[in-house]
């Protein structure tokens, strides 16, 4: 499970070093973190649908890089965080739209192979893929307020990253195991 957050590395990163005029440093550091564990996942015989968060970390981070260096006094600029959480929620809304939960690659790789084509299996990493969507865009409008209103707020802005980062973790963590032990409780009715 740890491994598959790994994704998320580019996006810390960033947001460590991003601050005031080290974005444009912050966004060289995500693109070639994005692109190294892109690289690592490939040579270790990772699917691409695997690698969504982390591919389109790659495009993000190409985009901002781009933006930082041609326009490093961009108005975008203090809003990163925003856009970062903004860019996860099109990435995670996005992939329900076209009915490829970004999920699915990642679960794949902790379920068995007959339990992929279910329905069940489909339903889980939609709610999982919906749940962090939704922290992404709570976390994305938090911040683009926090940070037009509050600019110097540091601790805020780490709360709000922290707890719309944690909490679709620990849900996806415990969601699969909960609609697997209700499962387990239907067939166990249905023998009876």
């Amino acid at each position: 499970m740890i491994r598959s957050f790994l994704g998320f590395l580019p996006w810390i990163v960033y947001a460590v070093i991003a601050t005031g005029d080290e974005w444009r440093y912050g966004a060289l550091a995500g693109l070639v973190i994005a692109l190294g564990v892109i690289f690592m996942d490939r040579r270790t015989g990772k699917a691409w649908d695997q690698m969504v968060i982390e591919t389109s970390a790659a495009v993000f981070f190409v985009l901002v890089t781009l933006i930082s260096f041609v326009d490093p006094g961009s108005p975008l600029m203090p809003y990163g965080p925003a856009l970062v959480n903004a860019w996860l929620a099109l990435t995670a809304w996005g992939s329900l739209a076209i009915r490829k939960p970004f999920t699915l690659g990642i679960a794949r790789t902790m379920a068995p192979e007959e339990v992929w084509r279910t329905p069940q299996f489909y339903r889980v990493n939609a709610v999982i893929t919906a749940v962090w969507g939704v922290a992404f865009v709570v976390a994305a409008v938090l911040l683009a307020v926090l940070l037009a209103v509050a600019p110097h707020a540091t601790a805020a802005v780490i709360t709000i990253k922290i707890v719309t980062f944690v909490a679709p973790m620990l849900f996806t963590i415990r969601y699969p195991k909960a609609v697997a032990a209700r499962y387990r409780g239907q067939t166990a009715g249905d023998a009876a």
